[in-house]
C-alpha cells in the first residue's frame, strides 16, 4: 500500500509518520531489502567516484545510467555490470563515442552460452577495480544510512562518497612514485 502512496490498513497517523515513504523493498538473491540504491560512475584507473545517483532500492539499474555518465571519465571504455543490459544503454554508449563494457546477461530459459560468460568474465576482471570503490564506502561505516526521505539520504550517501574521494586522493599523493597524480 506504502508503494502506491496509499495508508496500510490499522495505520494511525504517528506510525506513518515514523516510516520513510521514499523508500522501496526489493529482492536480491531471494533476500529482501528495503531502503535506497547507490548507482555510481568510478574512474577504473584512479578508483574515484565522478558520478553518484541515489534512488529507491526498487529502481531499474539500466535506467539510471545517463544520469551517472560522465564523459570525462579518463577510460574510452564503460563497463557495468548485467543491471544495466539493454539496447538503449548500448545506443546511449554509441552517442557518447564510449566503448561496450556492460556485462550481458543470459535471455529467460537460455541455456548458458560459453561466449557470454567469457564475455562477462572478461569484463568483471576490470570492473572489479570499480567494486573497490564501494568496498572502500563500506569501511566507511557502509552504504547504510539512517535518515527519513530520499533527500536526506542522498545528502548522506553523497557525504560519504564525498570523504571516500577525499580520503582516496590522499592515498594517491601519498603513493605516487612519479608525481603523475598531482
Amino acid at each position: 500500500a506504502l508503494n502506491e502512496g496509499r495508508r496500510p490498513e490499522g495505520w494511525n497517523a504517528k506510525r506513518l509518520q515514523h516510516t520513510d515513504r521514499d523508500a522501496r523493498w526489493t529482492k536480491k538473491h531471494g533476500k529482501s531489502f528495503y531502503g535506497y540504491k547507490v548507482h555510481a560512475n568510478a574512474d577504473a584507473r584512479y578508483k574515484l567516484i565522478r558520478q553518484a545517483k541515489v534512488t529507491p532500492a526498487n529502481a531499474d539499474d539500466g535506467q539510471t545510467l545517463k544520469e551517472v555518465l560522465d564523459r570525462a571519465n579518463t577510460g574510452a571504455r564503460l563497463l557495468a555490470d548485467r543491471g544495466y543490459d539493454a539496447q538503449t544503454n548500448r545506443e546511449l554508449l554509441q552517442v557518447h563515442g564510449l566503448r561496450d563494457g556492460i556485462a550481458r546477461r543470459a535471455k529467460p530459459g537460455q541455456e548458458r552460452r560459453v561466449r557470454l560468460d567469457a564475455r562477462n568474465k572478461a569484463i568483471n576482471r576490470v570492473r572489479a577495480r570499480g567494486e573497490h570503490v564501494f568496498a572502500g564506502l563500506e569501511q566507511l561505516g557502509g552504504k547504510c544510512v539512517r535518515a527519513m526521505t530520499l533527500a536526506r539520504n542522498e545528502l548522506a550517501i553523497l557525504l560519504k562518497c564525498a570523504a571516500y574521494n577525499a580520503k582516496r586522493l590522499v592515498w594517491l599523493v601519498r603513493h605516487d612514485p612519479c608525481g603523475c597524480a598531482r
